[in-house]
C-alpha cells in the first residue's frame, strides 16, 4: 500500500476508489476474522478529530483511512495531494459491485432506524444477488460499547461471522464503537460509513451528481435535515478553514 500522508493529525491512505476496493477485497479473501476496519474522514470528522481523543485513537488503529468530502480533498491539493474522494456512501456500492464479479460475500448491517436495515437488506440482495445479508440490527438511541444492548449486537454479529460489517451509527460513534469492539468482533472487514444503510434502503436520497462534483453534497444533506445538520455544517464551515490555515503554517515552518 502507498505511504500514508499526514494532514490535520490524520494519516490518510492516498488511494483511489478502485484501489480502496481492491484492498478491502484482499481482506475478505483471507480466512481470518480479525476485523480490519475502514474510516472515511470528511470535514466534520476533521473538526471533531482535533479535540476528541477517542476518535483520534480509532483513526490511529484503522486499517484504511480514505478521504470523504471535496473540501478535504481540495485542502489536500495545497497541502499533501490526495488522488480523489472515496466517500463511504460510494465505497459500499463499489465494493458490492466488485464482490458481484468476485465470489460473493456475507454482509451484516448495523445501524439506521428500526425497519430501515431490513429494507436495505432487501434492496441490496435484489441489486447484488451474490451478496447475502446474513443479519441486521438497529440499536436503540444511546447505543455504544457500554450500553446494555451492546452484548446483543455483538452476539448477533458473531453468530453470523460476516465477511463485511456495515456500521452506520454516525460519526464519531461508529468509529469509536468499532475501535472499542474490534477485538471482540468476528468479522473480516468493518466499514464505518454513516448514512449508507439509509441510502441503500432508499430512505434518504443522495445529492445530485453535479452537487457532489462541486462539493455541495453537504448543502443537499443540510437542506434535507436542517434541524439535525444545519448547525453542524455552519459550525464546521467556520472552523475548518482555521484548521487548514494552521496546517499551512505548520507545513511552511517544516513542523509537519
Amino acid at each position: 500500500m502507498s505511504k500514508k500522508l499526514r494532514m490535520f493529525g490524520i494519516d490518510f491512505n492516498p488511494l483511489t476508489m478502485s484501489e480502496a476496493v481492491s484492498e478491502v477485497l484482499s481482506w475478505t479473501d483471507k480466512s481470518e476474522y480479525n476485523c480490519q476496519y475502514v474510516v472515511t474522514p470528511n470535514v466534520d470528522h476533521v473538526v471533531k478529530f482535533q479535540k476528541d481523543q477517542s476518535l483520534r485513537d480509532s483513526y490511529k488503529d484503522a486499517s484504511l483511512v480514505v478521504v470523504d468530502g471535496k473540501p478535504v480533498l481540495w485542502a489536500s491539493k495545497i497541502l499533501k495531494p490526495l488522488p480523489e474522494t472515496v466517500p463511504g456512501s460510494d465505497l459500499c456500492p463499489a465494493i458490492f459491485d466488485a464482490v458481484e464479479q468476485h465470489q460473493g460475500a456475507r454482509v451484516f448491517l448495523l445501524g439506521a432506524a428500526e425497519g430501515v436495515a431490513a429494507k436495505a437488506a432487501i434492496e441490496i440482495e435484489k441489486r447484488w444477488p451474490s451478496i447475502t445479508i446474513c443479519g441486521y440490527y438497529s440499536p436503540p438511541m444511546g447505543f455504544n460499547a457500554q450500553a446494555l444492548t451492546n452484548a446483543t449486537a455483538i452476539e448477533l454479529i458473531n453468530k453470523e461471522k460476516p465477511d463485511i460489517l456495515i456500521v452506520g451509527l454516525g460519526a464519531p460513534k461508529q468509529e469509536i464503537w468499532t475501535h472499542t469492539m474490534q477485538h471482540q468482533l468476528q468479522v473480516k472487514v468493518a466499514l464505518c460509513v454513516g448514512a449508507s444503510i439509509d441510502f441503500l434502503a432508499g430512505e434518504k436520497s443522495r445529492a445530485p451528481r453535479f452537487m457532489r462534483a462541486i462539493g455541495l453534497e453537504w448543502l443537499h444533506r443540510a437542506l434535507s435535515e436542517p434541524k439535525r445538520l444545519m448547525g453542524r455544517y455552519l459550525h464546521d464551515a467556520k472552523v475548518f478553514p482555521v484548521i487548514v490555515l494552521k496546517e499551512l503554517i505548520l507545513n511552511f515552518q517544516g513542523k509537519n
